[in-house]
């Protein structure tokens, strides 16, 4: 069966209802770390473990997609049983220079690899498969960038003792050990400037890997470890993400009844029955914040889920992009053809890209995204995550298609506005200005920054994309690359 994802499943994932973590990896509100030296301290010595000549990589250099770039593709084994699967692609303009961005696909469950041969990567598959086509707008236009299929069992990644994750901090500490082992075996890569990039339940992901780095990077200025790096970690870019479910969820009757695409007449049974909803959902996350117990989070989930997030599937538009019609019973791969073409053009295709050829591969894999769910690891506050990092100088970048309706936009803003950190007075204070692309001096949106006196990109930036669903780059490919380049190079969106 194919999973019916993209950074979120239609049905289970339906903005997840997703994970609570172990509970030991668990603090206050959301998934955290009360002390960098109270775990990781295995993993970070794994990391180093068996660093012989071939670091335990099993990589090709192909000659598809981008041959004009250097590629490495394979397998990065971060310990005796679990084996990474990336496909890295220099960039095209600059490439000593550029900075290195690591995509991560959401889900949870989802193949970067997707996201790579759909809308961000240098390649676009075509023809039902059949072929690839060039992408202008490829982020890798002007960095280099890591497709990671993570966490293992997903993709092409996988474990020999049938192990899995369940848990986005666990799936950080794995990414967390998979870069150094990738800055080990490639260390002209290993002080660049490092991106996070991300989607959908990226949006937990990232905070996760982002604060492990972080306080990784702290705790290494204070003891040192032989082999293990400090990462240059300078920003987290999250698209149409999850990062706090109790503000998010909670926004969906105003997207489906006052949003810009409504789905429902405002004054109907539906939207009355929606705000209703959304209240007892708000209460029940809430409860699940204060209480950060499994059972009470798992309980938001489910309801959450069904009845916030259902009405969205029955209106009969595609949820990713309310713009197109799509019927769940009929349509597959969540409303887009090409997510069987790409399914068919990899497994056509392993052995190029140096895959394992006895795994099938998916799209998403539904029994990663049903074990984050049964630990309710989706309904926590990630984004508290990123308190620390945005007041240390990291820089935050969250935008999103005003035609989403999975993670939609106003939530989005919502939770930025409420967001903790140094500049949250400037930013809430901050109105919308208009998203002009250098080059087509088109308005794409709209921008809220704060941070860096308007001669900057922003220490906390969110990006309204007009016309654009819950794929940016899918809708508005040069308007993706425009927000990109400016933002990496800390240039302002506004002119």
């Amino acid at each position: 069966m194919k999973a019916r994802m993209m950074g979120f499943t239609v049905l289970a994932l339906i903005l997840g209802t997703f994970a609570i973590t172990n509970q030991a990896s668990l603090n206050g509100h959301g998934h955290t770390v009360t002390n960098a030296q109270d775990y990781g301290e295995d993993v970070l010595k794994e990391a180093v473990l068996e660093m012989d000549v071939e670091y335990r990589l099993r990589v090709k250099e192909p000659n598809i997609c981008d041959p004009n770039v250097q590629q490495y593709s394979g397998y990065l084994d971060i310990s005796n049983s679990k084996h990474l699967f990336f496909w890295f692609f220099e960039s095209r303009s600059k490439p000593d220079e550029a900075p290195l961005i690591l995509w991560l696909s959401g889900g949870p469950g989802c193949s970067s690899l997707a996201a790579l041969l759909f809308d961000v990567g240098p390649c676009m598959v075509a023809n039902e498969g059949k072929n690839l086509t060039n992408n202008p707008f490829s982020w890798n236009s002007r960095a280099n960038i890591i497709f990671l299929d993570q966490p293992i069992n997903v993709g092409f990644s996988y474990s020999d003792d049938g192990s899995t994750i369940n848990n986005s901090p666990e799936a950080a500490l794995d990414v967390y050990a998979f870069l150094q082992k990738f800055m080990a075996r490639y260390p002209k890569y290993a002080n660049s400037d490092l991106h996070i990039a991300t989607r959908s339940y990226g949006g937990t992901y990232a905070p996760n890997l982002a604060s492990v780095i972080h306080q990784r990077n702290k705790a290494l200025d204070i003891a040192p470890i032989s082999g293990v790096k400090k990462i240059n970690l300078m920003s987290v870019m999250i698209g149409n993400g999850i990062a706090d479910p109790h503000i998010q969820d909670a926004s969906i009757p105003a997207f489906a009844c006052d949003g810009p695409y409504p789905l429902y007449d405002p004054r109907g049974s539906e939207c009355r029955n929606l705000r209703d909803k959304a209240s007892i959902c708000k209460r029940l996350t809430s409860f699940c914040y204060r209480n950060n117990n499994r059972l009470a989070c798992l309980s938001a989930a489910l309801y959450c889920n069904s009845q916030l997030y259902g009405p969205l599937e029955r209106s009969g538009r595609n949820p990713y992009d309310v713009r197109r019609t799509c019927d769940p019973r009929e349509d597959t791969s969540i409303c887009y053809k090409q997510m069987d073409w790409i399914e068919t053009w990899i497994n056509d295709n392993k052995e190029i890209i140096g895959a394992f050829s006895d795994i099938e591969f998916t799209s998403c894999n539904l029994q990663v995204s049903q074990a984050f769910y049964l630990q309710a690891d989706r309904m926590h506050n990630s984004a508290m995550l990123l308190t620390d990092l945005v007041n240390d100088g990291i820089r935050l970048l969250v935008y999103a298609g005003n035609a989403d309706s999975m993670c939609n936009f106003i939530g989005n803003e919502r939770w930025v506005v409420d967001f903790e950190n140094v500049f949250h007075d400037e930013f809430v204070k901050a109105k919308p200005k208009p998203w002009i692309t250098l080059q087509e001096k088109v308005t794409f949106g709209t921008v809220r920054s704060a941070g860096g006196g308007g001669l900057t990109a922003g220490n906390v930036t969110f990006v309204t994309v007009h016309e654009a669903g819950h794929m940016v780059p899918y809708d508005q490919p040069q308007a993706a690359l425009d927000l990109l380049v400016r933002w990496i190079n800390n240039m302002p969106l506004t002119i």
